[in-house]
């Protein structure tokens, strides 16, 4: 107890230090003696994006790639930055993260954009990250329904468009399907629509968009790699573990929930934002068909989904001036379940609690702290 609270002073005075002299929060990126800045506290159209993911993957090749590995129905490419380091010859596992499923949600793309920056900036002098990504590859997807992303661009009036924009069904005139209700994780049951001009109108059948498909393809085919699924939503401030469905329990739903809860304190830890954990029946309403249910349908042990910011006064308009906040709190969550994940694997460490979350919260303050200044 004794050294917990003295690692607590000792952090809270490093904080108060890093903050009166440097910006911890940094927009640079340095690599190779190349600085340049991209606003991240800014929601950005997909042509930014894109243009952000080249030129990171192009200017840090030692850490990120690139690959295509699906296309939208309009035929756009869709890419994830694949972030790891040398593993020596080990076999690596990997960690996958999609944002962007739901056009509308705005911030889980910025979320994602905002989670590279982080271990661009942070894995030369994180010794806890860098060891991570020596053990396992981060899959990151900054935008997955690039076609109802860019649609909900268009003007005012698209901008709060959900789904993907595939043509109706014959008889139907509405565009697009729910994506997160077109997985093959009991399919069609509970939670959805069959009307197409509904938001979670959940397809003609399972799987049957392009984006869903590309999705179940890559990540199907590494099951075995793959050891947690995080997919970013808003909004409501959740943390949704399996099932959907109110009758299907997952077989490690104790873990599921002790980790979740882990994970809400560290992002409570940050600004005093309340996350609630749980399954979608238990604290949201039953649903059928997520991609989060799929994963761990498949294998995947670990699978959630994060619903960002916040809980009724602006929704999918979240302004701008809650990107830095929101993305700061939900990337100790991420890490936190991404630690916990990685040390069971690795070190068969299963610790988990309020201590835990401690220790990990100010271990991340210095950390970014000591590599904004290696970077200044």
């Amino acid at each position: 107890m004794w050294k917990d609270n003295m690692m607590i002073t000792v952090g809270l005075a490093f904080l108060i230090l890093c903050m009166q002299n440097i910006d911890c929060t940094s927009d640079k990126l340095t690599q190779d003696g190349i600085t340049w800045n991209y606003n991240y506290t800014r929601y950005h159209p997909m042509s930014e994006i894109s243009d952000w993911m080249e030129r990171v993957a192009s200017e840090n090749p030692e850490l990120v790639s690139s690959s295509v590995y699906g296309e939208t129905f309009e035929g756009r490419n869709i890419t994830f930055l694949k972030i790891g380091l040398g593993s020596e010859g080990r076999e690596k596992k990997a960690i996958w993260m999609d944002c962007g499923i739901h056009a509308r949600e705005w911030i889980a793309p910025a979320f994602c954009q905002w989670f590279v920056k982080e271990i661009l900036q942070r894995y030369q002098t994180d010794e806890k990250l860098n060891e991570m990504l020596k053990n396992m590859d981060f899959y990151v997807t900054p935008v997955l329904n690039i076609d109802g992303y860019m649609f909900s661009w268009f003007n005012e009036s698209t901008r709060l468009w959900r789904k993907s924009r595939s043509i109706p069904p014959e008889g139907c005139w509405c565009h697009g399907v729910d994506l997160n209700r077109n997985f093959n994780a009991y399919w069609g049951t509970v939670g959805v629509s069959r009307d197409c001009c509904q938001n979670t109108y959940c397809g003609s059948g399972p799987v049957s968009e392009k984006e869903a498909e590309a999705v179940t393809q890559f990540v199907g085919s590494r099951v075995d790699q793959i050891l947690c699924f995080l997919t970013i939503h808003s909004a409501g401030q959740l943390l949704l573990m399996p099932y959907g469905h109110p009758q299907i329990s997952a077989p490690n739903y104790d873990e599921l929930k002790a980790v979740g809860q882990a994970a809400a304190a560290a992002m409570k830890a940050v600004h005093g934002m309340v996350y609630r954990v749980g399954t979608s029946p238990e604290i949201l309403y039953a649903n059928s068909g997520s991609s989060r249910d799929w994963a761990r349908l498949i294998g995947i042990p670990f699978s959630y989904t994060f619903e960002l910011r916040d809980t009724g006064e602006f929704g999918h308009l979240l302004p701008e001036n809650q990107i830095q906040p929101a993305c700061e709190e939900a990337f100790e969550g991420a890490r936190t379940i991404i630690t916990y994940v990685h040390d069971k694997a690795f070190h068969n460490r299963t610790e988990i609690g309020a201590v835990g979350a401690t220790r990990a919260f100010w271990a991340t303050v210095l950390a970014s702290c000591l590599a904004t200044m290696y970077l200044l």
